[in-house]
């Protein structure tokens, strides 16, 4: 078990979580720091809000947002750096300036996505997306579905060496849909790529325990306990102290039969 714990890092004055807390660059920067220092693996670094309703940001808005925060940090951090975007545009600047990572959230909705991912060392995060919920579709028909959008991402000559796979928990899915992604988690660690596992703070779990989305702690850390013990390697979370420590201690309990 190695689990990394990617840090949530929203420069949008709209996020669903913060409140727009890191809007400034300043602020920015500074939150970057305060997660390096509690233990974060990654950096992942979104100007745009996705939560549910959202209005979606053109590329320009976007880079606009990101590039001061991105050049600040890129050179004087030792932890990886993640772009949370959908445009390739975007992906194609911050890989141009050293970002190792691009999430995409849309199910590498933009046609020219796979072309910037191309001549680079990038990582890519493929995450399971869909126009609209059906609630008639069962976790396998979910894992074929992320199948055939990676199976997609190889014709178009991805490295599958630089793919990771995420659930998609909290896009177009049901209630019950993002409980049971999370409960049969190994059948998408089965499709042979690490796994992420996003769910820090959403609203599935504040509708399972009745909470509001800054009360959310210990439910978000139970998520991610139960993905890490079914075979999530990277675990994406606002709460990064408290996330870190945990995996810290699992992985201790899980390594201690090989001492």
């Amino acid at each position: 078990m190695n689990v990394r714990v990617m840090g949530i890092l929203n420069v949008t004055p709209d996020s669903f979580s913060d409140g727009g807390r890191y809007a400034e660059p300043s602020a920015a920067i500074q939150r970057a720091y305060e997660m390096i220092e509690d233990g974060v693996d990654i950096l992942d670094i979104g100007a745009e809000s996705t939560r549910p309703g959202y209005t979606p940001l053109d590329a320009e808005t976007e880079w606009a947002r990101l590039e001061p925060v991105l050049r600040a940090l890129l050179p004087n951090v030792s932890v990886p750096v993640s772009v949370d975007t959908y445009h390739a545009e975007t992906a194609a600047r911050a890989i141009d300036v050293g970002v190792a990572i691009i999430n995409d959230i849309s199910a590498c909705g933009d046609k020219d996505m796979p072309r910037v991912l191309q001549g680079n060392a990038a990582q890519y995060v493929y995450m399971h997306n869909r126009p609209q919920v059906d609630s008639a579709l069962s976790v396998s028909d979910i894992v074929a579905e992320t199948r055939a959008g990676i199976e997609r991402l190889l014709d178009a000559g991805l490295d599958p060496s630089r793919l990771i796979v995420d659930p998609g928990v909290g896009f177009a899915k049901t209630y019950t849909q993002n409980l049971s992604c999370i409960r049969h988690i190994e059948q998408f660690c089965q499709l042979g790529y690490p796994v992420l596992l996003g769910t820090s703070r959403k609203r599935f779990i504040g509708h399972a325990l009745g909470l509001e989305v800054d009360e959310r702690l210990e439910g978000s850390l139970a998520t991610v306990a139960y993905g890490v013990l079914h075979g999530a390697t990277i675990v994406r979370v606002h709460d990064v102290r408290e996330t870190v420590r945990m995996c810290r201690m699992l992985e201790a309990i899980h390594h201690v039969d090989a001492r």
